[in-house]
């Protein structure tokens, strides 16, 4: 089926232009100066008169179907890419978590199951490694040929996830050997662990303490040395999830170098800040829907983020997006922050949010095509297939509607999740329609957005091994 997106203005991460976009089933096959496109009486036509027609947003840090402290995240692999869509996105990277003692393999097969027949946008895996004995090792090959070619390592949460400096410096130098990509989540675990049982044990239970026993330190020593390991296997390294200034300077310092040190951030650490963990004055365990991991930092921090973001030291914005409902999930930690399930949801809201800083001058166009779309593209493996306008690549388009006010409440939101992370805040800019592999499976056209897609229909991606 031939279809026709016109009277656009084409927006990637280098260029803004006016022109005509044609697909021919899920591939885009041409692109036309504005208004020469001729359509056949057979071709669907949409027009984006007056709208951006972007590449579809990638979202490279997601958590779907996940347990953690005794529940699992409320999203599913169906409900969670179904949100995604609304909000603009048309490929998320997920993760296969290895438990203790078992096999990369067994996790594969897991999170496969798990995503089958459920999925309605394209989805890939990373591989979190809990466990790095030489057999693991070994295993990391198989993995890749599977097209899982990055895996996430953890400095944090001791007996669960945690890996020692030496297992991590292993699983780097076989990532080199391989061309994977090591991700890290940077804190010095140990240490926090202890303010925590310091914290409770002076009666400190409320979800403020999440973040005040999680200190920036805490992130940028983790940096720090995630950086230094990588640095002596001589293999590049991805921070995730990166709060904080101090951190920060950590990636700045290690490019300055030359070191292929790359890192991301999430739109809760650009827009939220520290105050929103202490609740209301009625009830302040309120806050324990802002608890997550690194905390949310003092207001301060945001300049710096932004700052990274619009000099290159910072190329991504993911979501670590890891719903858990206040009711009967959160409400696990009422008597102890340490229990609170750690996570927020920020799938369906993070294009809105990255375009409100363009509209804020924080950020360019381009620059927000970039960063939430063709960036993770390139970094993990999926470009140009994904996270780009080029002839050929799979037609997962956004017509953006840079005019049109939208609400982020919680009536307006499709995650499965009992509350709004930004319940009052209104931006200017929102899908129009959004185009998975030329299939339409969003309508935002009428007065309420309309869902097209179904069950199933999302396909996993092999991704290639690390090139830039």
């Amino acid at each position: 089926m031939l279809t026709l997106i016109k009277n656009g203005t084409l927006v990637t991460a280098s260029d803004t232009f006016a022109a005509d976009l044609l697909i021919d089933g899920e591939r885009i096959v041409r692109i036309e100066q504005s208004g020469a496109a001729k359509a056949s009486p057979d071709t669907r036509v949409f027009d984006a008169a007056g709208c951006y027609v972007l590449p579809g947003g990638i979202d490279a840090h997601t958590h779907l179907d996940m347990p953690f402290g005794g529940t699992t995240s409320s999203d599913d692999f169906e409900t969670g890419t179904r949100a995604a869509a609304f909000g603009g996105t048309t490929c998320l990277v997920d993760f296969a978590i290895q438990q203790k003692g078992g096999t990369l393999g067994q996790a594969l097969e897991t999170w496969h199951k798990k995503a089958a027949g459920k999925a309605l946008v394209d989805y890939g895996f990373h591989m979190i490694m809990t466990d790095a004995p030489s057999a693991c090792l070994t295993e990391m090959a198989d993995i890749v040929r599977e097209g899982v070619t990055s895996f996430k390592l953890f400095m944090a949460y001791p007996g669960v996830l945690l890996l020692d400096d030496q297992s991590i410096f292993r699983a780097m130098l076989r990532a080199g050997e391989l061309g994977a990509l090591i991700c890290m989540h940077a804190e010095t675990g140990l240490p926090i662990d202890v303010l925590v049982e310091r914290a409770l044990a002076n009666g400190h239970t409320a979800p403020i303490y999440h973040a005040l026993t999680r200190p920036e330190v805490a992130e940028a020593t983790g940096t720090e040395r995630a950086i230094a390991l990588a640095e002596m296997a001589q293999v590049p390294v991805y921070l995730v999830h990166l709060s904080a200034q101090r951190a920060l300077e950590r990636v700045m310092e290690a490019r300055d170098r030359g070191l292929p040190a790359y890192a991301e951030t999430c739109p809760q650490y650009l827009f939220l800040d520290e105050d929103a963990l202490r609740g209301t004055p009625e009830d302040e365990f309120e806050g324990a829907k802002y608890v997550c991991t690194p905390p949310l930092r003092p207001s301060h921090h945001h300049s710096h983020l932004w700052r990274g973001l619009r000099n290159y030291d910072l190329q991504v914005v993911s979501t670590d997006h890891c719903p858990f409902c206040m009711k009967d999930q959160k409400e696990l930690g009422r008597g102890s922050f340490a229990k609170v399930p750690n996570g927020m949801p920020g799938v369906e809201t993070r294009l809105h949010l990255m375009h409100e800083a363009v509209n804020e001058g924080k950020i360019s166009l381009n620059r927000f095509v970039e960063i939430t779309s063709t960036a993770p593209a390139k970094i993990f493996g999926l470009y140009p297939k994904k996270g780009s306008l080029n002839i050929g690549a799979d037609a997962d388009i956004v017509v953006w509607d840079p005019k049109r006010r939208f609400t982020l409440s919680h009536e307006n939101l499709h995650m499965r999740v009992d509350y709004a992370a930004y319940p009052n805040k209104t931006v200017t800019g929102t899908p129009r329609y959004v185009l998975s592999r030329g299939e339409l499976v969003v309508d935002g056209s009428g007065a309420q957005p309309t869902f097209h897609g179904r069950a199933g229909r999302g396909q996993f991606v092999r991704r290639r091994t690390f090139s830039l």
